[in-house]
């Protein structure tokens, strides 16, 4: 008997399509990039599962009042203020079967915007290339797949056992899922297990850090080129502080990253800038290694300011600059408060390893995804696990592809994974009506 195929015909050419349709995040869009069509790729992607039984239980875009949070970058809540913002990045959910208690349900999210930069589309030698095509519209598509050989295996599923599907907008860009997991999440769009699908090698990752963006700023008064000494130099300012903290808060000694990024003062020759800003990224893995890099980056910031006065007080261009350091400089918090994932079970771990999934290495970093939002709900386990790898597959770069091969592979854990569940659900229900 002629094996079953998969991830079939039918699959490839939804997944050209939607790497056909353009849905890069709007924090992630420039002038040249053509307007998201995330309606339109959740349509279609909508369409696809409701040929496995799935059916729309939400299709909307975020009301503002999602925004109204502290832990809400800033760059979000500015970018929300034009209407259009929110109205072109909805989420929709799916489910197969009735509702079901939670103990009954297995969750997948999969994000559907992309990162700027289109990619020329195709599917040559086993291998799909476009934007999204390992991040993560891959992973969708084969996602489906999965679901689909699984409910030819075992009844159960859509019957006794749910499946909800988040395809949400929101997770690139630096938006975090602010507006799109953790909405559907607040609103109990979750099972007993939950799997975000983003690229791990085919490993679970039960763990999802988080970041803090700080931007040192400095407000002082410019000058021209002929008397610079009259003016605070930002460039000058922000360059010793950008080495400074490099040096301060190197983290060899716990397991976040630290990303000395963008600093700008101006573009002209013939001038000195007064303002300026330099932007620091630090993720974290716990909520109190992330209260501690805030105190150390605000530490270094000060003691930066400090070397920088004694190093140039008795400089002719930048005597003023020095005086003044301490006053013209500040941190600006764009974004913290942000939760982490730390996830445990040892039925899912387990289901999760019978289903061909290895466990991603405790030694190795986690890296952050909307995952989070599932950080302290009860009676719950929360993995990462996908195709392909962030860095392997260029996620983010030129080039990205997806390999057919591991998106079979990715089905096929799905499909065990389902089955596995629905099976350990049934043992578990007759065990207690035996009691």
């Amino acid at each position: 008997m002629m094996q079953r195929e998969i991830f079939n015909c039918d699959d490839r050419d939804l997944l050209l399509h939607l790497l056909a349709t353009p849905t890069v995040g709007p924090l992630e869009a420039s002038a040249a990039d053509p307007p998201p069509q995330l309606w339109e790729a959740q349509r279609s992607y909508a369409r696809a599962a409701a040929a496995l039984g799935f059916q729309t239980v939400h299709h909307e875009s975020p009301a503002p009042e999602v925004l109204a949070r502290a832990d809400v970058p800033r760059t979000v809540r500015n970018a929300a203020a034009d209407p259009q913002f929110l109205a072109q990045q909805p989420s929709l959910v799916l489910r197969l079967g009735p509702e079901l208690p939670r103990e009954a349900t297995v969750l997948f999210n999969v994000h559907l915007d992309t990162v700027a930069g289109l990619e020329p589309v195709a599917f040559h030698d086993g291998c799909f290339t476009g934007r999204g095509a390992i991040d993560a519209k891959g992973p969708a598509v084969a996602l489906l797949a999965g679901i689909r050989d699984a409910t030819r295996a075992d009844p159960a599923l859509g019957r006794d056992v749910g499946v909800l599907i988040q395809a949400v907008s929101g997770e690139e860009g630096g938006a975090m899922g602010t507006f799109g997991t953790r909405p559907l999440v607040e609103s109990g769009f979750f099972g007993r297990l939950n799997l975000f699908c983003e690229p791990t090698g085919l490993q679970y990752l039960p763990r999802a850090t988080a970041s803090m963006t700080a931007c040192v700023q400095v407000d002082g008064h410019g000058a021209i080129d002929d008397r610079p000494d009259a003016g605070h130099n930002a460039t000058v300012l922000l360059g010793f502080l950008a080495q400074h903290i490099a040096r301060e808060l190197d983290p060899g000694h716990r397991p976040g990253r630290l990303c000395v990024a963008g600093i700008h003062t101006g573009d002209l020759h013939n001038r000195v800038y007064g303002n300026g800003k330099l932007l620091i990224n630090l993720s974290y893995s716990t909520a109190s290694e992330g209260a501690a890099a805030e105190a150390e980056l605000l530490a270094a910031v000060n003691s930066g300011v400090e070397q920088f006065t004694a190093t140039f007080a008795d400089t002719r261009e930048f005597a003023r600059t020095a005086a003044d350091a301490s006053s013209i400089t500040r941190v600006d918090w764009l974004k913290r408060g942000l939760p982490c994932l730390h996830s445990s079970a040892a039925w899912a771990e387990e289901l999760l390893t019978n289903a061909g999934a290895a466990r991603w290495p405790d030694s190795t970093p986690a890296f952050t995804c909307d995952a989070i939002w599932m950080a302290g709900v009860p009676d719950t386990y929360t993995a990462v696990l996908g195709p392909g790898t962030l860095d392997g597959n260029n996620a983010h770069a030129e080039g990205e592809y997806a390999e057919l091969d591991e998106l079979r592979r990715y089905a096929s854990i799905v499909s065990s994974l389902l089955t596995g569940f629905a099976d350990q659900h049934r043992r578990q229900f007759q065990k207690g009506k035996i009691r």
